[in-house]
């Protein structure tokens, strides 16, 4: 069983940033390779791609709504990824979620179907 713990949510003004990090535990993953994904969902809309980050790193993915302010990043361990956002927007709000999907070919996914384990999520709130 694999669990993904969120953090770094939050209140920020527009303009500002936050870094919001996934924690994965599981006594197999370190055998295994992921690719992590980082999802949001606002009120009354479907769950959408923000990011993702190959196993190895050197592969990443944006949506379009955030290249140039989102950063995707992995910990040494690749037991931790990051996202950092930078230039907030109020329409950045959202539920932020972490993702993996176990992938022997260091590819990128960007459906939310095609992730095997979810987080529990992480607030981000920009005001104007």
């Amino acid at each position: 069983q694999v669990q993904l713990v969120e953090s770094g949510g939050g209140l920020v003004q527009a303009g500002g940033s936050l870094r919001l990090s996934c924690t994965c535990s599981t006594r197999t993953f370190s055998i295994k390779p992921y690719t992590m994904g980082w999802f949001r969902q606002a009120p009354g809309k479907e769950r959408e791609f923000v990011a993702a980050i190959s196993w190895s790193g050197e592969k990443t993915n944006y949506a379009d709504s955030v290249k140039g302010r989102f950063t995707i990043s992995r910990g040494n361990a690749k037991r931790t990824v990051y996202l950092q956002m930078n230039s907030l927007k109020p329409e950045d709000t959202a539920v932020y979620y972490c993702a993996n999907k176990y992938s022997v070919s260091d590819s990128l996914f960007d459906s939310p179907d095609e992730y095997d384990y979810w987080g529990q999520g992480t607030q981000v709130t920009v005001s104007s």
